[in-house]
C-alpha cells in the first residue's frame, strides 16, 4: 500500500493564494437589522473592483426585499473579509503537509450532510465546486443549493490552512529557532476537523484502510419541512461571470488548519 508521509517532506514556499484552481475568497454574511436577518455564503474574486460589492449588496437587498439599511452592513461585512484576505497577499506561505483531512457538517434547507475526506492542498488545480457537484451526484442530492454550500465549506477550510501557514512563516522569520507548529484553535468547528489527524499518526495513506472506512462514509439525512427552520438568501444571482454561490443558511462549516 502506498503511503504519503505527513510532515516528513520538505515544505514548499509559495506566495499566498487559495490552494485551488480559482483564487476565490469564501464570504459569509450574517446581518440583522430591526428584527430581520439576512444570512448567506458565497465566493468572491478578490481582483474585482470594490464597486462590484456595492452593486451586489444593493441588488441583493432589492431582490430579497430587504430594507435599505441592510446595504451598509452587508458592505462592511464583505469588505472586511476581503480586506483580511488581501492583507495576506504578497506574503509567503508554506504547505508543509500535502494531504490533509477536511470535514463537512452542513444543513441546507431540509438536507443534512456529513462527510470527511482527504484533500491534496499541493494541487493548485483542485476545484471545490466540481468536487461538490460530484458529491451531490454520487449521493443523489437534488437540492441545487447543497453543492455551493459544500464548496464554500471546503474553501473556508483551505483558506484557514493558507492563512495559518502565512502566520507560521511570519513567526519563523522573526525567530531563529522555532518548533513545528501545533494544531490548536479556539474554533469548535476547526477543532472538529483537526481531530481527524489522530487517525493518521505521522503517516497517512491515500488508500483508505478497511478499518477506517466508517470514518469516510458520508451521511445524508432529509428532515421534515417543519424542522427545516428559517432560511435566507435563496436566489442565485448570475449577474456576472464571477462564480458567486448564494445559498440557504449553512449550519456550521468545519475549519481546519495546519
Amino acid at each position: 500500500m502506498k503511503t504519503v508521509s505527513l510532515g516528513a517532506s520538505r515544505p514548499s514556499t509559495v506566495n499566498f493564494r487559495m490552494p485551488t484552481r480559482d483564487n476565490l475568497v469564501p464570504i459569509r454574511v450574517d446581518v440583522e437589522v430591526d428584527g430581520q436577518r439576512y444570512r448567506d455564503a458565497f465566493t468572491w474574486n478578490p481582483r474585482d473592483p470594490d464597486s462590484e460589492i456595492i452593486s451586489f449588496a444593493k441588488r441583493t437587498a432589492k431582490d430579497l426585499k430587504l430594507p435599505a439599511n441592510f446595504v451598509p452592513q452587508m458592505l462592511q461585512s464583505i469588505q472586511g473579509q476581503l480586506a483580511e484576505f488581501r492583507s495576506y497577499e504578497g506574503q509567503e506561505m508554506q504547505i508543509k503537509e500535502k494531504i490533509v483531512p477536511l470535514k463537512i457538517d452542513l444543513r441546507v434547507n431540509n438536507t443534512v450532510i456529513r462527510d470527511q475526506f482527504l484533500w491534496d492542498i499541493g494541487n493548485l488545480d483542485s476545484d471545490p465546486e466540481e468536487f461538490a457537484r460530484t458529491i451531490c451526484e454520487d449521493l443523489n442530492i437534488t437540492d441545487p443549493e447543497v453543492g455551493p454550500a459544500i464548496a464554500v465549506s471546503i474553501r473556508e477550510q483551505l483558506y484557514e490552512i493558507a492563512s495559518q501557514s502565512v502566520s507560521y512563516v511570519r513567526e519563523k522569520l522573526s525567530k531563529n529557532k522555532r518548533r513545528a507548529p501545533e494544531f490548536s484553535s479556539n474554533s469548535k468547528a476547526m477543532n472538529n476537523a483537526v481531530d481527524l489527524f489522530k487517525y493518521f499518526g505521522s503517516k497517512g495513506s491515500v488508500i483508505r484502510k478497511r478499518k477506517e472506512w466508517y470514518l469516510y462514509e458520508p451521511v445524508v439525512d432529509v428532515v421534515p419541512s417543519e424542522e427545516g427552520g428559517v432560511t435566507d438568501g435563496k436566489e442565485e444571482l448570475n449577474s456576472s461571470s464571477r462564480p458567486k454561490k448564494r445559498m440557504e443558511e449553512v449550519k456550521e462549516a468545519s475549519l481546519q488548519s495546519l
